[in-house]
């Protein structure tokens, strides 16, 4: 059995937050989609205290709020889009179509279409993430959705510069100086100046979240997004300053953000635990980490690294940091997981910033049934058939005729019944002609 040196403060499951988050929500995008612009203005006021006469930025004002970003800023910028734009092409690349023949005259095939549209949401409040813009808007532009409107909200009622110039040298094709639920519904319902978009990509807070959920059927999403998460499986060749360094790191991401750390070694699990609780008090980012770490952090000590491999999987954590001492064995030994970070020279900072992989990753177990955001979440698979061959067509037919009735479908058993008389020259007894 594996020992917990630390263990999760019990939750109890803060049902009646969540629930007022629902009905918050929920009443937001019924006045937005009764009430279009004016409601989207009056919310932007409220939570915002933003209401500028177009919410959507020219093109003369965002060149404006470019220059003013320091060259430094935008030449990290564009090298890590162009990170990302490498990673997503190489994916793109990977998606072939497909047409095959299954019999004489008989061909399937399907395409990978973009989707017409996609909402970025990139979050500001307490941390303007402009890395949300490379890993949305670059990701969307490789796929070859033809417009992406982006949206922003500002932040203490300044407009986050570095988040504009990201989002525009991403390639968003509208700019929008909009947050919140009030941004998300008017991506997806439209209003009377924003044009609805199929899609909605993107993090944010437990509202902008549950917005995404309460749309989902009218508009496809990205994923279900719940608080940052990291998972750390160190052996005894790990260094327990780098792990308590890299828990923090994510641990800063808010007071529920999880951070478990499962080691082969009770020695390096004490030592992790010592340091954590040293470098807390001098983060500037303690008043989320502290929490954070006393009520979510947890420190499991497994009998082996087989054993560590199955209880990372029944976490299903967003990020997986291996620092073993051969971390490529955990490409073979597991299998739900958002995004795997391979030895100490990899980081979960790297891939939230940096390296070109995506950062918009599946949390609360959702990595047991998907994978993040990548080029394929904005493409539609889409199939195609076609029968040439009289003949096929005739023993498609006839097979297709006994196997709707199997299921009582006559309708579709006589659409059968009809190419197999006419191409196979036989009768149709339900017609009175007797004939195709």
């Amino acid at each position: 059995m594996p020992l917990h040196l630390k263990s999760p403060v019990p939750s109890g499951h803060v049902t009646a937050a969540r629930a007022d988050v629902t009905e918050r929500v929920r009443a937001i995008l019924d006045d937005v989609r009764a009430h279009g612009d004016d409601a989207v203005r009056r919310y932007s006021e409220k939570f915002d205290d933003w209401s500028p006469e177009s919410f959507r930025l020219a093109p003369d004002e965002i060149r404006r709020i470019v220059s003013r970003v320091p060259d430094t800023v935008l030449d990290d910028i564009r090298f890590v889009q162009q990170q990302v734009r490498t990673f997503a092409r190489a994916q793109r690349d990977a998606l072939g179509d497909v047409e095959i023949e299954t019999l004489p005259g008989v061909r399937l095939g399907h395409r990978h279409i973009p989707v017409s549209g996609a909402g970025a949401y990139v979050p500001g409040g307490r941390y303007p993430l402009t890395a949300s813009a490379h890993m949305t808007i670059v990701t969307a532009k490789v796929a070859g959705v033809p417009r992406v409107a982006a949206c922003t909200p500002p932040i203490r009622g300044e407009i986050p510069a570095a988040t504009v110039a990201a989002m525009h040298l991403a390639g968003a094709d509208e700019i929008h100086l909009l947050g919140g639920v009030q941004a998300v519904a008017a991506l997806a319902l439209g209003t009377e100046s924003v044009e609805p978009v199929p899609m909605l990509a993107g993090p944010g807070n437990a509202y902008v979240a549950e917005a995404k959920r309460q749309l989902f059927g009218e508009v496809g999403i990205d994923l279900f997004a719940g608080p940052t998460e990291i998972l750390v499986i160190a052996d005894e060749h790990a260094d327990p300053f780098v792990v308590a360094v890299d828990l923090l790191s994510q641990a800063e991401h808010g007071p529920d953000s999880p951070a478990v750390l499962v080691t082969t070694s009770e020695a390096l699990g004490r030592e992790v635990a010592r340091h954590v609780e040293r470098l807390l008090p001098g983060m500037p980012t303690r008043d989320f980490a502290a929490p954070a770490w006393r009520d979510h952090g947890e420190i499991v000590v497994a009998d082996g690294l087989d054993e560590a491999f199955r209880i990372a999987d029944s976490y299903a954590s967003e990020h997986v940091e291996v620092l073993t001492e051969n971390p490529r064995q955990a490409l073979e030994k597991m299998r739900d997981y958002g995004a795997l970070f391979l030895g100490e020279g990899t980081c979960v900072s790297y891939g939230d910033k940096v390296i070109g992989t995506n950062h918009v990753l599946p949390t609360r177990g959702a990595a047991r049934y998907t994978g993040g955001l990548w080029v394929g979440k904005y493409l539609k698979t889409v199939t195609y058939q076609e029968v040439t061959d009289t003949a096929s067509s005739a023993l498609l037919g006839e097979v297709c005729g006994r196997a709707a009735r199997v299921e009582l479908f006559e309708g579709h058993a006589r659409s059968g019944d009809v190419r197999a008389a006419k191409y196979g020259k036989g009768m149709l007894p339900w017609n009175e002609e007797g004939a195709a």
